[in-house]
């Protein structure tokens, strides 16, 4: 009878261990959508420190990835992350350089940030505007802007 208790109270121990693994993987989703063309692609870079943003030269992110444009639109997933604090930018990488092209004072390329519908002298973007929650698997659209 011991045995038995012993024998289910591992199974148990053992079962809730893999449960457990599974609810501590996140993935988090991000789209765009209505970019001006299907040129080059997306660039998604993915933030999880407070000073990270803004991050012209792609040197503070925590990951970072590229999404190829369908239709005008793009998307990638980020697996495995921590529960979290994050935020995203985004960039149109028409000439597929990794880099943002400048004009005299503005982008020549779409840029975008979580929580953002517009950029500007006034509403400039950093990590603590730009930033949400990620507790369990998530998705969350990002505004492509263009100057």
């Amino acid at each position: 009878m011991k045995n038995t208790l012993y024998i289910s109270l591992f199974f148990v121990l053992f079962l809730t261990s893999f449960s457990k693994t599974e609810e501590e993987t996140i993935s988090l989703t991000i789209e765009v959508t209505h970019l001006r063309n299907s040129e080059g692609v997306v660039q998604f870079a993915l933030y999880n420190k407070e000073g990270s943003i803004p991050d012209e030269d792609y040197e503070n992110y925590y990951k970072i990835g590229k999404g190829e444009i369908t239709k005008k639109g793009s998307r990638i997933t980020f697996k495995q992350i921590p529960r979290g604090k994050y935020a995203v930018n985004i960039l149109h990488d028409e000439n597929r350089n990794g880099k943002i092209d400048k004009g005299w004072i503005f982008p020549t390329e779409g840029i975008g940030f979580s929580n953002f519908n517009s950029i500007g002298f006034t509403n400039r973007p950093s990590f603590n505007k730009a930033s949400f929650e990620v507790k369990g698997n998530k998705t969350i659209r990002v505004k492509a802007i263009y100057f």
